[in-house]
């Protein structure tokens, strides 16, 4: 099978390599997209999590190709998506290869069949749509006060618009890309900042002291964002920290988490989130096609993922195409 690997840090090549056959409580999956996440950028970088060569990509979709247990046979020829955690702890697109292949395997326990209707490409975000529906269980349900997130990438949007679509009634949304900023307005954002043109960011924020939001999501994994939070959130508002920060630190006043009595609440991952997942994916009304930015068949994969690297401020999720 064809495959795009990670052959050694910072280089990718088209190769036929061995085609993966399943084990018992295994199926091969024939994968037909995969979206280029940042995180794929990391491991591309040298991240010593994964060994090259790697074959990556976590954000995947595709048909059940074959299955090793009887049990599991009724799901050949059904398209799905999967939990990307195996059972050894591992997970598909890292320790184990992923969608940047033609084929895949991982086990039946962890797939999800899709509705028929939904376009591979679209669901591909079932995983980062996953992260944010934990998210927002974590976050507890949205009401009439005004909602603020931080962040403009992929997750930052998702949670815009799964704010919206739990009945949020105002959402602010602050980010640093024009493009991004437009497909936020497409999302139902009520408001948009971009940081960039903010002189005083909490001024333009809260109105002087006019407003502070009772639901506040970072999502932008900048220490700066995580403090304009702190500063935006109201008197015992619920703050959610889901941006990646690496190993960077960030320093705070503490007091205002004290004295305003604030949640502070983090949100890892997907785990229990993706039937829900599946099931707003498949809802005609919500918007998740709206991210979407670009999609290349894989033999294209060089101009994908220079498209990703180059930051294009209009540029959302691009997806690379298996024929």
């Amino acid at each position: 099978m064809r495959a795009i690997v990670l052959a050694e840090s910072g280089r990718l090549e088209m190769q036929e390599v061995e085609k993966p056959e399943p084990r018992p409580g295994q199926v091969r999956i024939r994968t037909a997209a995969c979206a280029i996440c940042a995180t794929d950028l990391e491991m591309m970088a040298g991240d010593d999590r994964v060994r090259r060569p790697a074959i990556l990509g976590h954000e995947w979709a595709g048909t059940v190709d074959a299955a090793a247990s009887p049990d599991d046979v009724a799901l050949v020829g059904k398209p799905c998506v999967a939990e990307n955690v195996l059972s050894d702890g591992g997970e598909v697109g890292f320790e184990h290869p992923g969608g940047y292949g033609a084929f895949l395997v991982t086990e039946a326990a962890n797939v999800h069949v899709l509705p028929d209707d939904l376009p591979m490409p679209v669901a591909t975000l079932v995983e980062p749509l996953a992260v944010c529906v934990r998210a927002m269980r974590r976050l507890g349900a949205a009401d009439e006060r005004p909602a603020l997130v931080f962040g403009d990438g992929p997750i930052g949007l998702l949670m815009l618009a799964l704010l919206k679509r739990a009945g949020a009634e105002t959402v602010l949304l602050v980010g640093g890309r024009p493009g991004r900023l437009r497909v936020a307005l497409g999302l139902g954002a009520d408001e948009i900042i971009n940081y960039h043109a903010a002189s005083d960011l909490t001024g333009a924020i809260c109105g002087g002291a006019e407003r502070a939001f009772a639901s506040v999501i970072e999502a932008s994994g900048s220490p700066a964002g995580l403090e304009a939070a702190l500063d935006a959130a109201a008197a015992d508002a619920r703050v959610l920290v889901l941006g990646d920060y690496g190993r960077r630190r960030v320093s705070l006043v503490w007091n205002r988490i004290l004295h305003k009595e604030l949640h502070l609440i983090g949100s890892n991952a997907s785990a229990g989130t993706w039937p829900e997942a599946v099931e707003i994916a498949g809802d005609p009304q919500f918007p998740l096609a709206h991210l979407v930015s670009a999609r290349f068949p894989a033999e294209r994969f060089d101009e994908a993922v220079n498209l990703v690297r180059s930051r294009r401020d209009d540029v959302v999720k691009v997806v690379l195409e298996w024929a």
